[in-house]
């Protein structure tokens, strides 16, 4: 028999060599079990982990609400603020709140004081009449307002009559500032049931659209209604701005001033009332409305003149007025951790002086200029090495005019500046005996743009005719229209030449991709202001030490709730004079400022003119702006908001139906903020609504160009040339401009050649064939700053 074939193991067809390694692999099924079951328990655990996660947010939630809830409307928190505010004159809102002070107050008959508490409602709360007409009164009190409770009278005939054209703006200028809760009160409706519940159909379904979708409707005529009203109102959660949640705020119950005999011409403020939203520092600044911002002397912490327990109510009843009420505590500022009162920078007149440079700087600097290329360009007298950046130098191969452009060049050079790149970007030492330069030079210094200085701002008119007055508003409506209709568009002067009186401008090949520094040539004011490394970073450290603050419960604030006195030191005695005498007819509002609000800065709000403003709005004008607490005076430039560059082209109008860029010198604030613009075209006049945003940023470097279009027109056109006139009245200024890029209205683009001729006509040539009906346009940019105020707010104004 053939030899026994031998049974050999190949390691591709089992795992394991023999059966007694594939033994010890085994595991048992008590292992199986085991490792099975850690699975299981690892799955449930983890799910147990997301449960105890869920569990806990649903607690903290639970918690955060039960606190608000608390702070609203417990015994500790101040009295909530309802706002009663008629849309339309025919309403009448005394009635009301007489109504709703009796229902709440447990005095039977007397005087009515308009901060009540309930122990039926457990409730306290402040109730407020808007006047009607007063358009800034109406705004003060919007702004501290927990409650607006919107009335309307159904005794009207039909439905346009529910709201009339003050109670509409107001309504707008609310929506603006961000409404808080709202209610709707329907009055005079008729004592029959079915003719009842058709007119409060009929006000509902009229009113429905002008209001949020929470806003509920309530008959208010008797008494019961106006009790339910109430116990809803008292287990409603309010809501409110968030901008107003960010900064403590009082609305003044009491306002008074004791004069500073130590130093003449001025007095100390002293305001009572109720701390709200947060607490309050005595080391930190404050902004009263309209008049400024101070630093405190003091904060007395009252005893509560209302308190919601009868007992302690019918205490404080015995004691009439209000400036004997008791003092709890007394707390003064620290002179080490007082925020200091820094408005404007200080500049430093030595800041811009050089050191005389070592012998390595130099060393080095040589060896960086031989590195270079001498590249010579032809440019126009009195331009600098980065003015030099901006001109390109066209390089266009025409066969059949090298030649003359090369002898047109070479003649054109006692015209034009040769400037070397690795020198100086100074002009020469040969231009400065030229008397053209020297012309230039201190036309640049006294500010050429006539345009921008003399017809920014409407004539004052204290010394005008009416006549005068009529004649300078309809010029400027008749540039607004015209900015319309061609925009950027300016006639070159014949009495001056355009090189000096577009001197300050420039040609940019690239609108968007060319660049631009944002710190040449800065004006004198941007010595004075203040700018932020990182704004975005600043922002939320200033929040975060604020509310670090405010939970620690430190020993110099005074917390949400508090009945205090604030003691506000060195206001002059006009302003605090002016301040009572506003305080009869509208709420005094101080809020407290975080770090760096009280310092100058460029601010940049997205604004909007309003639809019941038909007047022109200029740039550069004087308003008054309401951001959020704050009020003060600005002159701003507008521009549009470039997403893909980072330069923006000025506006000289404010058009209706888009937004634009107001950018003005003023304190600064921390967005989210809204924004109000009002004009008055008198110190006694009642000013308007003229346009609404909000805050956008805060960048000193934002830059804004003003753009001008000199236009001529062709007179003789052939093929890819032609002759243009109109544009300049000289040959000295076509020369001047020839590196700037000229184009058409029908899309061509093209360059200057040569001038023709002594009144100002040039050739041309550009990349396609032109018609004889176009246009030939060259773009000049300059940047544009805000205006400095004269006076930054307008009570000083008043």
């Amino acid at each position: 028999m053939g030899g026994s074939r031998v049974q050999v193991n190949k390691p591709h067809k089992s795992r394991f060599s023999s059966k007694s390694s594939r033994n010890l692999h085994k595991v048992s099924q008590k292992d199986k079990n085991r490792i099975a079951k850690s699975d299981r328990n690892a799955t449930k655990g983890a799910r147990a982990a997301r449960l105890q996660r869920s569990k806990m947010l649903r607690e903290q939630k639970r918690a955060a609400l039960l606190k608000e809830k608390r702070a609203s409307s417990g015994s500790a928190s101040p009295p909530r603020v309802i706002l009663l505010f008629p849309l339309s004159a025919s309403v009448n809102v005394n009635s009301l709140a007489e109504d709703l002070l009796r229902l709440l107050s447990t005095e039977g008959a007397g005087a009515l004081s308009s901060m009540v508490a309930s122990s039926e409602y457990k409730l306290r709360a402040t109730v407020l009449q808007a006047p009607h007409g007063d358009l800034l009164s109406c705004m003060e009190m919007a702004k501290v307002a927990d409650l607006i409770a919107f009335v309307a009278s159904a005794t009207e005939e039909s439905t346009c009559d529910y709201i009339d054209s003050f109670g509409s703006q107001c309504l707008s200028v609310f929506r603006s500032l961000g409404l808080p809760s709202t209610v709707v009160l329907i009055r005079d409706l008729p004592t029959e049931l079915k003719r009842r519940n058709d007119a409060k159909k009929t006000c509902t379904s009229s009113l429905t659209s002008e209001f949020p979708e929470d806003c509920k409707f309530y008959p208010a005529d008797t008494k019961d209604d106006l009790h339910k009203f109430m116990w809803l109102f008292k287990e409603q959660r309010l809501t409110t701005p968030h901008w107003r949640n960010q900064r403590p705020y009082l609305m003044a119950q009491k306002v008074d001033m004791v004069p500073d005999v130590s130093n003449p011409g001025k007095c100390t403020l002293l305001l009572t009332g109720y701390t709200r939203a947060h607490s309050l520092s005595v080391n930190q600044l404050v902004h009263v409305s309209g008049a400024g911002d101070f630093q405190l002397g003091k904060i007395e912490i009252l005893k509560d003149p209302i308190p919601l327990n009868a007992r302690k109510e019918h205490d404080a009843m015995d004691s009439d007025d209000i400036q004997d009420v008791e003092v709890i505590c007394s707390l003064a500022p620290d002179p080490l951790n007082q925020e200091p009162l820094l408005v404007e920078n200080v500049p430093d007149p030595l800041a811009g002086e050089q050191t005389w440079p070592t012998e390595a700087e130099m060393a080095e600097a040589d060896r960086n200029q031989k590195q270079k290329r001498l590249r010579k360009k032809n440019l126009p007298r009195g331009t600098s090495e980065y003015q030099a950046a901006w001109i390109i130098d066209d390089t266009d191969e025409e066969d059949s005019d090298a030649k003359d452009e090369d002898d047109d060049d070479d003649d054109e050079d006692d015209d034009g500046m040769v400037l070397d790149e690795g020198e100086s970007g100074f002009p020469s030492q040969e231009g400065a005996n030229n008397p053209d330069f020297e012309d230039q030079a201190s036309l640049y210094l006294r500010d050429s743009d006539e345009e921008t200085e003399n017809d920014s701002v409407m004539m004052e008119g204290e010394n005008l005719t009416r006549e005068q007055i009529e004649a300078e508003i309809k010029k400027i409506k008749e540039a607004h229209a015209e900015d319309e209709e061609f925009p950027d568009e300016v006639d070159t002067p014949l009495d001056v030449p355009a090189r000096k009186r577009f001197t300050k401008y420039r040609g940019v090949k690239s609108f968007r991709t060319s660049s631009w520094d944002p710190k040449e040539s800065l004006p004198p004011e941007y010595a004075r202001i203040f700018a932020f490394d990182n704004f975005a970073r600043t922002q939320k450290h200033v929040i975060a030490k604020a509310l670090e603050m405010e939970q620690e419960s430190r020993d110099h604030c005074v917390p949400a709730g508090s009945y205090a006195r604030l003691y506000i030191k060195d206001i002059p005695l006009d302003i605090a004079s002016k301040l009572c005498a506003v305080s009869r007819t509208a709420p005094i509002i101080l809020c407290g400022l975080l770090q760096h609000e009280s310092k100058m800065s460029v601010l940049h709000f997205s604004i909007k003119k309003h639809d019941s403003y038909d007047a022109p709005i200029k740039s550069k004008e004087e308003f008054i702006f309401h951001v959020g607490f704050r009020q003060f005076v600005a002159r701003p430039t507008f521009s549009t908001d470039n997403i893909n560059s980072d330069k923006h082209k000025m506006e000289r109008f404010l058009h209706a139906g888009r937004f634009s860029i107001a950018s003005i010198y003023a304190p600064i604030s921390f967005p989210p903020l809204p924004l109000i613009v009002l004009k008055g075209a008198g110190g006694a006049s009642i000013p308007t609504v003229a346009a609404v945003g909000s805050l956008r940023s805060i960048d000193p470097d934002r830059i804004v160009l003003k753009k001008i279009i000199l236009t001529g027109y062709p007179q003789r056109v052939s093929k890819l040339k032609a002759t243009v006139r109109y544009m300049f009245h000289n040959p000295e200024d076509v020369r001047w401009f020839k590196p700037v890029e000229v184009w058409t209205k029908c899309g061509r683009r093209g360059r200057i050649k040569e001038p023709v001729g002594t009144h100002g006509a040039m050739k041309c040539i550009f990349n396609g064939g032109l018609q004889q009906h176009d246009t030939v346009c060259m773009s000049l940019y300059k940047r544009a700053y805000p205006k400095w105020p004269e006076h930054r707010f307008p009570v000083l104004n008043a």
